[in-house]
Formats: structure tokens, C-alpha cells, sequence
């Protein structure tokens, strides 16, 4: 996963990633954002400023949930700009 075009995508807008979640194993696909106008409709006043590239843990916001997620690099299937239905795929793009 090129952890740089997921944060560029997500801080422009909606993103929609899926992973493994790590208790359960489930699939999530998780619709999210870091972009600060659509925090700001959702009543979020802060934003996330700064991820390292070469974390290993992922913040966003879940559109779907209206809450705060993370996620581990390491368990991202996939991951596309976009809500789920209208969602341009980056799978196999350097994951």
C-alpha cells in the first residue's frame, strides 16, 4: 500500500478502504475521510495533520460510523477514491 496516495486521496476527499479487521478477521470496508470541510459538516472540529509515511497504523474518519477508526497497514486488501458504489480501485497498486 503506498500509504502517501491513501492519505493525499483521503485528505481531498472521500476514500473507501478494505481491510481485515484483526480480532475477528472480517472483512470491513470502511468509507472515510481525512478532509477537513467534510470533518467540519460531520461537526469535527480537528483534523488529523500529521501521519508518518511509514506507519504502520492508519487514522481516519468512517463516514459510515460518524466516528474516529484506525487500521493496520498491514491488513488493507484494497483501497479506492470514493464511496463504496462509486469507487475507482487502487488494488494491487504497490499493497
Amino acid at each position: 500500500m503506498k500509504i502517501n496516495e491513501f492519505l493525499d486521496a483521503a485528505r481531498a476527499g472521500i476514500v473507501t478502504v478494505t481491510f481485515k479487521k484483526i480480532n475477528s478477521e472480517e472483512i470491513r470496508v470502511m468509507p472515510c475521510t481525512l478532509n477537513s470541510d467534510i470533518l467540519k459538516e460531520n461537526g469535527i472540529e480537528i483534523s488529523i495533520n500529521k501521519i508518518s509515511d511509514d506507519s504502520d497504523h492508519l487514522v481516519c474518519f468512517a463516514m459510515d460510523k460518524k466516528a474516529w477508526r484506525s487500521f493496520r497497514v498491514n491488513t488493507v486488501i484494497e483501497w479506492s477514491i470514493g464511496e463504496p458504489e462509486e469507487k475507482v480501485s487502487n488494488k494491487g497498486s504497490d499493497s
